[in-house]
């Protein structure tokens, strides 16, 4: 299963305390950790063709573009060295190229920088990580927005330009807000966490995928320690404390309804997949609400069971037992 997306949140974490239960987690100490982050600026290097021909050579140069960066471009891969040069010829788009690299800011800074914190983090869990390397490419929204493997990561800065860009994707409104560069990190080691995210396949219920996500939210909670919750999942700061003092009420549907233990594929959608809100539940309840509801489930059984570590956790497999576990009935966090 692929779970495959700034606030000020210190208002919202007031009311997220924990239990009294000590916690025997150390912190994550990863000033010892030798970890380095390859990356390479392959738009500046397409920039500089000065015709179809030269295009077509950093194509040849570079064949896992084809195969895998630009797998849905809009044309057979015959014409995508013309069609490139066309996108590079166009005024319009060059100065769209000049804003997004003042709007992204320095990459290795913004980006690489970030990477190689979570990367670091991500091997003192799993030594035997070894980080990707990360290239950057902008061709006019011809390419992916992520391709993210085992050794390689590309970037289309592109899709990252934020509501101040000249351009944006062609996706959903309710979809824009995660298109901007403060998302493409945690994105990144969210997609990672299927690696670790141990599901059964046998379990094809709504909770089970569910707990499936929050386990993906929980590890990058991990790997990149004080990332807002918004940078998380995706939701704004509106809709996080909206959702979060509705929950009783959303839980309360789920149980009523008999979700849990769906099966049935589309049905599942309704509650997994993103939408502008929920249409079932109430037009004030976001989309992917099953989303949320399966890592506040997961946060609690982390909370309640302080001996089990992340890598613990992401072996867990049973859905049910951590919903047990995790005592969660829609209630909100214990205060002190």
């Amino acid at each position: 299963m692929v779970y495959l997306k700034q606030i000020s949140l210190i208002a919202l974490l007031a009311v997220f305390t924990f239990s009294c239960k000590p916690d025997n987690r150390a912190v994550a100490d990863i000033s010892d950790i030798d970890l380095k982050v390859v990356s390479e600026n392959l738009d500046e290097e397409l920039f500089a063709c000065k015709s179809e021909t030269e295009v077509q050579k950093f194509l040849n140069k570079h064949p896992h573009l084809g195969r895998y960066y630009f797998s849905d471009a809009p044309v057979e891969p015959g014409k995508l060295a013309g069609y490139l040069f066309n996108i590079l010829q166009n005024q319009d788009f060059r100065t769209f190229k000049t804003q997004l690299d003042s709007l992204i800011g320095d990459r290795q800074t913004v980006i690489v920088d970030s990477l190689t914190k979570a990367f670091k983090h991500i091997k003192y869990y799993y030594p035997a990580f070894t980080a990707p390397k990360v290239e950057f490419m902008v061709s006019g929204f011809a390419g992916n927005d992520l391709y993210i493997s085992d050794s390689l990561i590309i970037i289309g800065l592109d899709y990252f330009g934020g509501p101040n860009a000249m351009y944006r994707p062609d996706v959903f409104d309710y979809q824009l807000r995660r298109y901007q560069k403060e998302y493409i990190v945690p994105s990144i080691i969210f997609f990672i966490s299927n690696r670790f995210n141990k599901i059964s396949p046998g379990d094809q219920t709504l909770l089970a995928d569910m707990i499936g996500y929050g386990k993906g939210y929980e590890f990058v909670r991990y790997m990149m320690p004080g990332t807002p919750q918004s940078l998380i999942i995706g939701y704004s700061e509106v809709n996080l404390k909206k959702t979060y003092n509705s929950q009783q009420d959303i839980w309360a549907y789920f149980i009523a309804s008999k979700l849990l233990y769906e099966k049935n594929v589309l049905q599942k959608r309704k509650f997994i997949e993103e939408r502008p809100f929920t249409t079932e539940i109430g037009q004030k309840v976001p989309g992917a609400i099953a989303r949320w509801i399966g890592w506040r489930i997961v946060n609690l059984f982390m909370k309640e069971n302080r001996e089990v570590s992340i890598v613990e956790l992401m072996e867990i497999d049973n859905a049910s037992r951590i919903l047990q576990e995790s005592g969660y009935s829609g209630q909100p966090d214990k205060v002190e």
